[in-house]
C-alpha cells in the first residue's frame, strides 16, 4: 500500500527537495515550541526577577539577576502548601468516583447493553455540546440545597466531587475501549463460572491499564486547572483550591512573586503530563483496532 505525503518521494530523494522539507519541518517545530513553551518560559523567568527587572520596559528575556528566594517567599506568604492539599484532595477523591462509577457505566453500556442503552449514550455525549458556564448556575442551586437530602454542599469536598463523576467525555473514551474487548474473552469467563462483576474485575480491569491511565490523567487535571466552579462553590479561603487561592492572594503580593506562585501551581501537572505522555497516546489510541 502506497502512503501519501505531501512531498512525494521522487521530490524528496532531491538536494533541494530534502533542503525544503527540513526547512519547514524546522519552522513549524520552532514556532510551535516557542508557542507552548513561551509562555511557561516567561512565568518561571518572571518569578526570578526582583521587583524593580520585573517591572522594567522593555523587558528583560533573561534575569540580569536570580533571585530564587521569590518562590520560597510566594510558597510562604500564599499559603501554598494548604492550597496544594487541598487540591490533590479534590483532585483524587474525583479521580477515585470517576474510576468507580465512569468504569461502571462504560461496561454496562459496552458489554451489558441495557435498555434504551444507545438512548442513554446519546443523551451523555450532547451534554458534551453545552458549555460549562451555561451550568453553573443550576449546579450551584442544587448544592446550596440538594434535593431530597436538603444540605448545603458549599465548602464541602463533595461540591467539587459530585459534579466531576459524570464525565461523558470519559464514559464515551471507556466505551470505545471496552467495545474492542473481544467477546471470546467474556464469554470465556462466563463458561467458567464468573459473574459480570467478577468478569470485569478480574479480566477487563487488567487489560484497561492504558485507557484507565489516561481517563485518570483527565480526572486530576481537570480539578486542577479549575477555576470558576472552585471559586464560587468554595468561599472559605482554607478550603480553595491552588488557583482560586493564588488570584484571592494576588493583590496583596509583588507580581514577581505571584508569577513564582504560578509557576509552582503549573509543576506538578507538567510533571504528570512528562512522565505518561506515552500513555495518554496509547490509552487514546487502544480503542482503535478490534481484535
Amino acid at each position: 500500500m502506497t502512503t501519501r505525503t505531501l512531498i512525494s518521494p521522487a521530490r524528496l530523494s532531491r538536494p533541494r527537495g530534502r533542503l525544503l522539507y527540513w526547512t519547514v519541518l524546522f519552522l513549524v517545530v520552532a514556532v510551535f515550541t516557542l508557542v507552548f513553551i513561551g509562555p511557561l518560559y516567561w512565568m518561571v523567568t518572571s518569578g526570578l526577577k526582583d521587583t524593580e527587572e520585573f517591572a522594567r520596559i522593555p523587558p528583560t528575556l533573561v534575569p540580569d539577576a536570580v533571585h530564587p528566594g521569590n518562590y520560597g517567599e510566594a510558597w510562604q506568604v500564599m499559603e501554598l502548601s494548604q492550597l496544594l492539599f487541598n487540591t490533590l484532595y479534590y483532585a483524587f477523591g474525583a479521580l477515585a468516583f470517576q474510576l468507580v462509577l465512569d468504569v461502571a457505566a462504560a461496561y454496562s453500556l459496552s458489554k451489558l447493553r441495557p435498555v434504551l442503552g444507545k438512548a442513554i449514550l446519546g443523551a451523555m455525549l450532547v451534554t458534551l455540546m453545552i458549555p460549562a458556564t451555561v451550568l453553573v448556575v443550576p449546579q450551584y442551586l442544587t448544592v446550596l440545597d440538594l434535593p431530597v437530602f436538603e444540605r448545603n454542599l458549599l465548602n464541602t469536598p463533595w461540591v467539587i466531587w459530585l459534579p466531576s463523576v459524570t464525565n461523558a467525555f470519559n464514559i464515551f473514551l471507556l466505551k470505545r475501549f471496552f467495545d474492542s474487548i473481544p467477546r471470546e474473552l467474556l464469554d470465556a469467563a462466563a463458561i467458567d463460572g464468573a459473574s459480570p462483576m467478577r468478569t470485569l474485575r478480574s479480566v477487563v480491569l487488567p487489560i484497561s491499564r492504558p485507557i484507565l491511565g489516561v481517563v485518570s490523567i483527565f480526572a486530576v487535571v481537570g480539578v486542577w486547572k479549575d477555576f470558576l466552579w472552585p471559586m464560587l462553590a468554595l468561599p472559605d479561603p482554607g478550603k480553595q483550591t491552588l488557583n482560586v487561592g493564588i488570584y484571592s492572594l494576588a493583590s496583596g503580593v509583588p507580581e514577581n512573586w505571584l508569577l513564582a506562585a504560578l509557576a509552582m501551581a503549573s509543576l506538578p501537572t507538567l510533571i504528570l503530563f512528562l512522565i505518561f505522555q506515552r500513555n495518554i497516546m496509547s490509552g487514546l489510541t487502544a480503542g482503535g483496532l478490534k481484535g
